[in-house]
């Protein structure tokens, strides 16, 4: 372990990770020949590429130290000394799950892609590739506007994964998508702008240390929670989810349900809560609202659902509701809840995605009413589908349990009738779940091209089955990532709570004679 820390810090070893898929993009640009083998070699490459990229991810929670709440494995490179903005990149024990969690899904998806994209399959590994990138980046960024750089360059990936490869009204989605979160984060840039005038700084260690004014951390809360809320999404931001689900190719529903909603509360726990503490409190009364009128309204709205996508989509807008309580309830269960949930959410939602691409690439079709008894002929799938369906409900030795659970906790000592308001998302859950899975998988076997479906072959399984192992592992065995985000969270609190304590900071200098000041 010593050695491999020694090697670790001789490495750039996060700049590698974060940019290996653009090496990769840029080797796919180079191969030439007939379609079908560029096809085909552009996924090999591919897959190569994400195999690669995971496996070096590891080798950062195997070096972490997890005693510590310091940024590690940092990185730091003069960028534009003359605005004092460098190129710096560290994790600590919130953002080091969340790199795992994206190189770990990006794999899975360009396995599941193998068969499901048949044209222009270059381009679309080279979309995912630079996605993967700018996901890892951003975790990674500990500088503001590099953070805002890899924030903002998952839409353009995405937006031509969608609109490209994407079915029924994809153009209309992707632009509903793309319009939706650049409008909030523009508002985040904004943010930006007024704290780097203020402390001169666009370093993020440097800026969690800073006294904003009430009155202005209050202005710049709202420019964040803008761009934030957008992206988790929470109700009434979130109606850009369910079309960019339903219109997007399978393994783009599994990497913006897995990864892109993380983005949001990874931002409320990076930039917002620590930099600006006395506006998080004064708002979290609003989140709470908001975030229980999602839970209850889309859970809801999931239940008289006939599509399978859009029910696992207004199911994911609900899950995520749990992780905006956890994050401003502000105490230790609620906020590593908050964390845990994010994590869960991204293994099970992706998984049932995943399952919907395995019938929907049978059928070619994702309403309810066609399917049904398919686990007379699909046991194999039927199996697989039901511990992500139950990890869904939060049933006790799954993932989904431990999160709901330390986020129920946070919110009750927070206050009570959240606490009990969010539980109901729980029953509802469990209802439209149960309903899902019943009507597809039980029942009888009488549609003959139902019946005529096949079980999960040998690359399925592959795909699926750690899936599975992770999903278990994450509910029976907690213990490991937990562990690696106590001292994080931790100290997140301590400062977050000092700061709340402490005394009003003095009047800052006008912030208007600062703008016209830097224009000149």
């Amino acid at each position: 372990m010593d050695a491999l820390v020694t090697f670790l810090d001789d490495l750039p070893i996060l700049s590698v990770i974060t940019f290996l898929p653009v090496i990769g993009a840029i080797i796919l640009l180079s191969i030439r020949g007939e379609e079908a083998v560029v096809a085909q070699q552009s996924r090999q490459v591919a897959l190569l590429v994400t195999v690669t990229t995971f496996l070096l991810s590891l080798t950062i929670w195997f070096g972490f130290d997890s005693s510590t709440a310091a940024f590690q494995f940092e990185e730091k490179v003069e960028w534009l000394p003359q605005f004092n903005m460098a190129y710096r990149m560290g994790v600590d024990g919130i953002s080091m799950p969340f790199v795992i969690l994206s190189t770990f899904l990006t794999t899975i998806c360009i396995l599941a892609s193998r068969h499901a994209i048949q044209k222009m399959v270059r381009e679309y590994m080279i979309a995912f590739l630079i996605l993967e990138t700018m996901m890892v980046g951003m975790f990674c960024a500990l500088d503001m506007v590099l953070f805002y750089v890899f924030f903002e360059g998952v839409l353009m990936p995405m937006f031509l994964i969608i609109g490209i490869w994407g079915g029924g009204r994809r153009v209309y989605s992707a632009f509903k998508f793309f319009l939706y979160t650049l409008t909030g984060s523009v508002l985040l840039l904004v943010a930006i702008l007024a704290m780097y005038l203020q402390e001169g700084t666009t370093d993020i260690p440097t800026l969690m240390n800073a006294k904003f004014a009430t009155e202005m951390q209050t202005w710049l809360w709202l420019g964040m929670f803008a761009s934030f809320a957008v992206k988790i999404p929470m109700w009434p931001v979130h109606t850009w989810l369910p079309d960019a689900h339903v219109d997007a190719p399978t393994a783009g529903s599994v990497i913006l349900a897995g990864v892109l909603l993380k983005m949001g509360g990874y931002g409320f726990l990076r930039l917002s809560m620590p930099m600006l503490p006395d506006a998080s409190a004064y708002f979290a009364p609003m989140v709470f609202l908001l975030s229980i009128i999602a839970v209850i309204y889309t859970s809801l709205v999931a239940l008289v659902q006939e599509d399978m996508k859009k029910l696992i989509a207004y199911s994911s807008v609900a899950h995520m509701g749990f992780v905006t309580i956890g994050i401003f309830a502000a105490n230790k269960q609620g906020v590593e809840g908050a964390i845990f949930q994010m994590l869960s959410h991204g293994v099970v939602s992706a998984a049932l995605f995943l399952c919907v691409g395995v019938v929907y690439d049978r059928l070619h079709t994702r309403e309810i009413s066609r399917y049904g008894g398919l686990v007379n002929n699909m046991p194999k799938y039927a199996f697989a589908f039901m511990i992500f369906m139950l990890a869904s409900v939060g049933l006790p030795g799954t993932a989904g349990f431990v999160g709901e659970f330390l986020v129920l906790t946070g919110a009750f000592q927070a206050n009570t009738w959240v606490a009990l308001l969010a539980a109901t998302g729980v029953i509802l859950g469990a209802a439209y779940m149960l309903y899902l899975y019943r009507r597809v998988v039980y029942g009888e076997l009488t549609k003959p091209d139902v019946k005529a479906m096949l079980d999960l072959d040998t690359r399925e399984i592959a795909i699926l089955a750690p899936l599975v192992i992770a999903v278990m592992w994450m509910g029976v065995y907690p213990a490991p990532i937990l562990d690696v985000m106590s001292v994080s969270v931790d100290n997140l609190l301590t400062k977050y709570h000092a700061a709340l304590a402490a005394p009003q900071a003095a009047a800052l200098p006008d912030l208007a004679e600062r703008v016209v000041a830097w224009l000149k």
